[in-house]
């Protein structure tokens, strides 16, 4: 469908994932031209809002050099192959509507679509009910680890949320392979401030945030319904899980700690075969060795998960831990490989990124 070179859009580039998907796409070999849309800052350059940007990208690509201008929404569409939507929830499905219209790849990075037809959920937690249904129903969940091949078809991606990212994938061998007990799954999990987006509130002031970790909507958070539908899909009976999300006094990552009675006794080593066997031809998700810890720090600014496996001393208690880049592999990233693959690019096409030593 798609030319070896393409175009590509973002809308709402100048938030955090906006800016991500920039980054990113500047290097990405198969992007002939980058469409970037902004409503705060139409008409100014990227480089004026992040001036990291100045001169970036290849210097083989035609956008080198070249001052990105931010223009509207409908003139990114019009003129792109590929729209990312980074829109604020409740806000993608026009967008989306004129996309699949007009034949274009869409991919959506907020919550709009991730439920599909499950309009009941969406609204009790978005507070807004869909328009379209139809084009909710046609919405592929982008996790590619468990929707490769759904992906592979679609032409609207739901792209997951950061947290049910680190989540599902840190729990999904374990349904797979049914050793869990699925009524005892809980998750604690740790995200830096961007998490929270670009706009400033209380909760993200330096003064309130740093210093500090501190735990919020408890038993009410958005990405709990979401986190629950995905691994009930994984397990194939209904899951509730018990999840808790802190604020951590860092920029960027997410750490998850899982915990889930076996099963069935394990030793420690058949614990990690299992994992390692299930995502060994996984490009992006690394099982540490037997005694690792996952960390945020290891995965900064990659598409990469890092995903450590333990036993707590009772022999009766699996602990997964799995650390993500939340603007990358929970955001922007993601998004990336699942445009790869819905295009047949290399799924690791400008996403082989190294993350930093210290």
């Amino acid at each position: 469908m798609f030319a070896n070179q393409i175009k590509a859009g973002i809308l709402g580039a100048t938030g955090y994932a906006g800016a991500e998907l920039t980054r990113i796409l500047l290097g990405h070999s198969k992007i002939q031209t980058l469409f970037l849309s902004s409503v705060s800052f139409q008409g100014q350059t990227m480089e004026a809002v992040y001036p990291s940007m100045l001169n970036c990208g290849s210097p083989k690509s035609p956008i080198f050099g070249t001052p990105m201008v931010l223009e509207t929404a409908e003139s990114v569409i019009e003129k792109s192959d590929v729209i990312f939507s980074c829109l604020p929830h409740g806000h993608a499905e026009k967008a989306g509507e004129v996309c699949i219209n007009q034949g274009k790849l869409f991919i959506d990075i907020s919550a709009d679509f991730r439920f599909q037809d499950d309009e009941k959920t969406f609204s009790k937690w978005y507070g807004k009910p869909y328009a379209n249904k139809e084009l909710h129903a046609m919405a592929v969940y982008g996790l590619p680890e468990m929707n490769r091949e759904a992906i592979k078809k679609a032409r609207l991606i739901a792209n997951p949320g950061c947290y049910p990212t680190s989540a599902e994938l840190g729990l999904m061998p374990a349904l797979w392979h049914k050793i869990a007990d699925t009524s005892s799954i809980i998750i604690d999990s740790a995200s830096g401030v961007t998490g929270a987006g670009r706009e400033p509130n209380q909760s993200t002031h330096f003064p309130e945030a740093n210093d500090a970790i501190s735990p919020y909507k408890i038993g009410a958070h958005r990405h709990q319904p979401e986190i629950d539908r995905y691994v009930s899909i994984m397990a194939g009976t209904p899951v509730e899980t018990i999840f808790t999300p802190h604020l951590a006094p860092m920029n960027r990552g997410i750490v998850s700690t899982m915990y889930f009675k076996l099963s069935a006794p394990l030793s420690i080593d058949e614990l990690h075969e299992i994992y390692a066997s299930f995502y060994k031809d996984e490009p992006f998700i690394r099982i540490l060795p037997a005694g690792g810890f996952a960390s945020n720090r290891t995965v900064k600014y990659s598409n990469f998960c890092d995903i450590s496996v333990h036993l707590a001393s009772n022999k009766k208690t699996a602990i997964i831990v799995s650390a993500i880049d939340n603007m990358v592999k929970g955001a922007a990233g993601q998004a990336i490989q699942n445009m790869n693959i819905a295009l047949s690019f290399d799924e690791t096409e400008g996403l082989l990124t190294v993350p930093p030593a210290f």
